[in-house]
């Protein structure tokens, strides 16, 4: 194992959530102000995913009064201090920059999924 390997395993969060594009997330992020320390969240939708391992970065999108506000985190970063699932969404694409051109409550709208514990659909129907 290389020495880069080593030091990124070290880096590596461990309670990161398994969540994926089209999920709603709330990220808390640490914020320094001058001296003082505050953790800031961010709520939206996940529209991009990419990277791997330690490079893992991840885009939210939210509005805010009729704009949009994207904001790039790094999934690894000791300055991400939590991450949220929120909601289950579910898309066909792997990166959704289709929502930067629609305007006002569509811009938010996403199919969602039913969040189950260990379930999924095909498993709780019967077969016949």
């Amino acid at each position: 194992m290389s020495v880069i390997s080593e030091i990124e395993a070290g880096q590596k969060k461990k309670n990161v959530p398994a969540f994926k594009v089209g999920d709603t997330v709330k990220v808390y992020s640490k914020i320094i102000e001058g001296g003082k320390e505050r953790v800031q969240g961010f709520e939206g939708i996940v529209i991009k995913r990419t990277g791997g391992s330690n490079r893992e970065n991840f885009t939210v999108r939210k509005l805010v009064q009729g704009i949009g506000v994207e904001r790039t985190f790094p999934v690894h970063s000791p300055k991400v201090e939590r991450i949220e699932l929120l909601r289950a969404g579910k898309v066909r694409r792997a990166k959704l920059n289709y929502l930067r051109k629609r305007i006002g409550g569509r811009a938010t709208k996403v199919e969602e999924m039913a969040m189950t514990e260990g379930t999924t659909e095909s498993a709780a129907a019967p077969a016949q």
